[in-house]
């Protein structure tokens, strides 16, 4: 389906940099060789780094972006690069990539998950993640910058307030203690919040927030609600070229509806199971 939306959108007239007053933001999990649907290949992710170098774009961070937007700063050169979870294939395949067309990106950990005191439910046998001490070290020497993913990656529409407010102000609180600096960019796993979830992060301190909703985000973009597209293991680069000029910014109907059957629309009315993203 998402090539044979590609191929449509190439045969179109007109624009290939339509919605060009704003900018995207792009989402990874994994750059790995790993036979993981959440892992693209370490060539493949190289081909699309150049490629957007290429047509204009550079890429920025999720904190970076939101920050622009606010100003009111011509965002349309730039593309928000962002990596879910904190794998080590990142910091190992991603990141060489990233510096050398010049581009930087945000990497959400959930800090529970990175301490080794929870896991990543959908994995049988988790892929390594990024240590502790290489957080730190590549937050300040590298084009990684860390954000907030909550702590232990949960369904947040699906928990009672306090605990919703622990995993969203905890993993802020403790990606600064670690960090030394303030973590201004957060998350919502698998992009599932409500107007709880937002109101909580924006009590916590954060200043931009993404969802797992594709699109083009303006000035008029709500900042804790920020559109994000994800690129898959199976993307091709016409199909990459689409997703970062405008090709798959509307949802499909189909994907709201699975998102609704896999986690309930009584649980919270997760915004991401609705139209109003």
């Amino acid at each position: 389906m998402t090539h044979a939306r590609s191929a449509w959108w190439l045969a179109r007239p007109g624009s290939r940099r339509a919605g060009a007053a704003g900018a995207r933001i792009l989402f990874y999990h994994r750059v790995s060789r790993d036979r993981d649907v959440l892992a693209v290949d370490p060539g493949r992710f190289a081909d699309q780094m150049a490629l957007a170098e290429r047509l204009g774009f550079r890429g920025v961070d999720v904190a970076e972006l939101g920050q622009r937007l606010a100003g009111g700063e011509d965002v349309s050169s730039l593309v928000g690069l962002s990596f879910d979870d904190g794998y080590l294939d990142v910091a190992e395949w991603a990141a060489p990539v990233l510096e050398r067309h010049g581009h930087t990106a945000s990497v959400f950990v959930a800090t529970a998950v990175t301490s080794g005191d929870a896991t990543f439910s959908w994995y049988r046998t988790q892929p390594p993640l990024i240590p502790w001490e290489r957080v730190v070290e590549l937050d300040r020497t590298s084009p990684l910058r860390f954000e907030a993913h909550t702590r232990t990656h949960p369904n947040l529409c699906a928990l009672d307030d306090d605990r919703a407010r622990e995993e969203i102000a905890g993993s802020k609180r403790d990606l600064e203690e670690r960090l030394g600096r303030t973590v201004d960019a957060f998350c919502y796993p698998a992009g599932l919040f409500g107007e709880r979830e937002r109101a909580l992060a924006a009590e916590a301190g954060f200043r931009t927030a993404v969802s797992c909703e594709p699109g083009v985000n303006t000035r008029a973009t709500d900042p804790l609600a920020l559109h994000r597209i994800q690129i898959d293991a199976s993307d091709s680069l016409l199909d990459f070229r689409a997703k970062l000029l405008g090709g798959h910014d509307a949802p499909l109907r189909i994907r709201s509806a699975w998102r609704r059957r896999r986690y309930g629309a009584g649980s919270g009315s997760p915004r991401a199971a609705s139209s109003s993203r």
